[in-house]
């Protein structure tokens, strides 16, 4: 099977929906499908992938206050790569133009072609309600947004299956009458992540960094410096947390906020903002050295960073909504009110007056799908739609 995924979410230096399609292009070459990934970039130029795949980029302009990512506009060079390729499944996750260029083109082969709208992402709640939340409230936000729902749907309608990326979206999405056909939760890299990384050193070497001796707590938080990540409110539980408790945050990551994150921690000593660490075996190292991984986020779908977590070992907090949520257990988590520094102070409390070990053992034992297993579901779905598309033209 071949998959042409027009994803101007794809960026090099993105973040979550780099990962996942890098994975799944080298998953999809091993099962003996070709994902072919279209999206912006600075200049045209064509990437092929050592085990199979390729990322195709086209000139395009970049995205306002964004820089890492771009905007695709005219229909014509898309639909010419859609020619070129004769796919038999084409993937879109963008919700503006792209979504109408995929919907308008029109296979020359005449075969059935699979068109599939893959969210990856909520708008509603990682921007209308968190930029707007202190004008309004969320019940007042939902529905000064329904037009966004009513406008998702039209062009929806015109593929022939909508897919997310976990529960989380999937409830959201139903609830404001949005049609999902599939809730394909993602997987992640197990191999990369065990709770056997464990390094006591590396441990007492970032609380060290911290100003803090080997006795104290360590928190990780993994994630792009946006609002919608509420790390000021992370780090300002974490500060209420350390008036009672020794305890230690490193954040991986960067953005567009930080800048204002590096005032916003300005000169606490225990809190400490790091660059993202790509080599995959090296952050696995860390996760598995902290004593609990800590999010902010209620607005994300899914929470891949939470499973990577889990796979190593490491208890969590995390807010009572979103995709984090949906990962967390009572025997190795504790959730917090959404948005509460207060509430996440408190459940950092919680999570470390509690077995340390029983903690570990409770989330290295948790289950956490594999990304293998989601693209051979998402490659089963696919193949039921071109099936019944088939037999609808038969």
């Amino acid at each position: 099977m071949r998959i042409v995924d027009v994803n101007e979410l794809y960026s090099p230096t993105g973040g979550g929906v780099r990962t996942y399609v890098d994975r799944k292009m080298a998953i999809l070459a091993d099962m003996g499908h070709e994902l072919i990934v279209v999206a912006p970039g600075r200049e045209d130029r064509e990437e092929e992938r050592p085990g199979g795949g390729r990322i195709i980029y086209r000139r395009s302009p970049g995205m306002p206050f964004d820089n890492n990512y771009g905007l695709f506009w005219q229909a014509e060079p898309i639909h010419a790569l859609l020619d070129r390729f004769d796919p038999d499944v084409v993937e879109c996750c963008s919700p503006w133009r792209p979504a109408w260029i995929v919907a308008d083109w029109q296979a020359r082969s005449g075969k059935p072609v699979a068109k599939s709208f893959f969210m990856h992402n909520d708008n509603v709640e990682a921007y209308a309600k968190t930029w707007l939340e202190n004008v309004a409230s969320p019940e007042r936000l939902e529905r000064a947004f329904a037009w966004y729902s009513r406008y998702l749907q039209r062009f929806l309608a015109r593929f022939d299956t909508v897919v997310t990326n976990g529960p989380a979206l999937t409830k959201r999405l139903r609830a404001r009458g949005v049609r999902v056909d599939a809730s394909m939760t993602l997987g992640i890299e197990r191999r990369h992540f065990s709770p056997a990384l464990r390094d006591e050193g590396l441990r007492a070497a970032l609380l060290a960094q911290c100003g803090l001796p080997p006795e104290a707590r360590l928190l990780v938080g993994i994630g792009r410096h946006h609002r919608e990540k509420r790390w000021p409110m992370v780090i300002d539980a974490v500060s209420r947390a350390g008036a009672t408790l020794p305890v230690g945050l490193v954040l991986l990551g960067q953005g567009m906020a930080t800048k204002a994150l590096e005032r916003h921690v300005g000169d606490s000593p225990h809190i400490r903002l790091f660059r993202p660490v790509y080599d995959r075996h090296r952050l696995a190292q860390i996760m598995a050295s902290a004593d609990a991984f800590i999010h902010g986020s209620s607005a994300e779908p899914f929470g891949l960073v939470a499973y990577e977590a889990l796979a190593s070992g490491l208890p969590m907090i995390v807010p009572d909504e979103g995709g984090a949520f949906e990962a967390a257990r009572p025997g190795y988590a504790e959730s917090y009110r959404a948005k509460d520094a207060h509430a996440c102070a408190a459940a950092i409390g919680r999570l470390f007056a509690r077995d340390q070990d029983a903690l570990r053992r409770a989330a290295a034992a948790a289950p956490v799908r594999s990304d293998e297993e989601h693209a051979a579901a998402l490659m089963a779905h696919y193949q039921d739609v071109i099936d019944r598309r088939a037999q609808l033209a038969a």
